[in-house]
């Protein structure tokens, strides 16, 4: 809301009427209906963000202008189009008949487009692997301290099998294990993998590590190897079912081997989380929240 005088008068109606409608509201301090109009005029300003301009013009002091437009009685609104009067009214009148009368006359409020979510990297490795690989790769490359692209890019190459890509990929920060908790989880999920090949001194394969826990459910070395085989496999959730078996009968076994493999599988299927339209974050996948209280349960109790 601006105060217009005689000197203002020209830049801030006339001109300013070319470009924007400009609705002029003529008044004066005694005026009572006045103080009951003028709330509202602003309230509607505001709220018609930009789509008319509101003067105000004190007819005693401004003799001249409110002779100019005739004006009899106050308050007398006159909205101004390209230099020119097209509509007005007298008495101060209820915010929906102001609005009523705007609403002819201004231009209409433009819908701001929804603003479109991109991809997680999961659903675009879903339709273009390639594509995803070449978008974190680029990531990588353009920021190589990017520690949260390198990981999605290690780990959509494991998901893909493109194992010695991703051990060269994961040789750069393969010193921050101990500081970064998901290169951790990656480098856990490869010794899997290696272990499931048979790189591994000492590996055992899946059959008999199923036979010696047929034969023995305490004997935990052959359960987290059969873990280990089904983490080189992605078969996720069993998987942590063989580890929280250790777990639940001995929560520090092997110096904590157990709870770190399972928080390894967490972050590897823990998907990115994106904001949807009303701001909120979704929750947690069902899966994921289901087997972090599995966890907590058997750690805490």
């Amino acid at each position: 809301m601006i105060d217009v005088t005689t000197e203002n008068f020209e830049a801030e109606v006339i001109a300013a009427s070319a470009t924007t409608p400009v609705l002029v509201d003529f008044w004066a301090p005694w005026c009572g209906p006045c103080k009951s109009l003028g709330p509202i005029l602003e309230k509607l300003e505001t709220e018609y963000a930009g789509r008319f301009k509101l003067v105000k013009i004190d007819s005693d002091k401004e003799q001249q202008i409110a002779g100019m437009f005739g004006i009899r009685s106050i308050p007398t609104c006159v909205l101004l189009m390209n230099g020119q009067p097209v509509d007005g009214f007298t008495g101060a009148q209820p915010e929906s008949q102001v609005r009523e009368f705007l609403d002819k006359h201004v231009p209409p409020a433009v819908e701001e487009e929804p603003l479109a979510i991109e991809p997680t990297i999961d659903e675009l490795a879903a339709a273009d692997p390639a594509a995803a690989l070449e978008k974190l790769q680029h990531a990588v490359a353009t920021d190589p301290v990017n520690d949260e692209a390198r990981f999605d890019y290690i780990r959509l190459l494991l998901l893909q099998g493109r194992v010695d890509d991703a051990k060269v990929a994961f040789a750069p920060v393969i010193t921050k294990t101990a500081q970064v908790r998901r290169y951790d989880s990656l480098q856990r999920w490869m010794h899997a993998l290696d272990a499931a090949s048979g790189l591994t001194p000492g590996a055992v394969p899946q059959a008999e590590l199923q036979a010696r826990i047929t034969t023995n459910k305490r004997d935990f070395d052959a359960r987290f190897g059969l873990a280990q085989h089904l983490m080189a496999q992605q078969q996720w959730t069993q998987a942590m079912d063989e580890l929280l078996e250790i777990l639940m009968r001995d929560k520090a076994w092997n110096e904590d081997q157990a709870r770190k493999s399972f928080i390894a599988v967490l972050d590897i299927i823990d998907k990115p989380k994106v904001k949807v339209a009303d701001g909120q974050i979704p929750p947690d996948d069902p899966v994921v929240a289901s087997y972090r209280r599995r966890l907590s349960s058997v750690v805490l109790c």
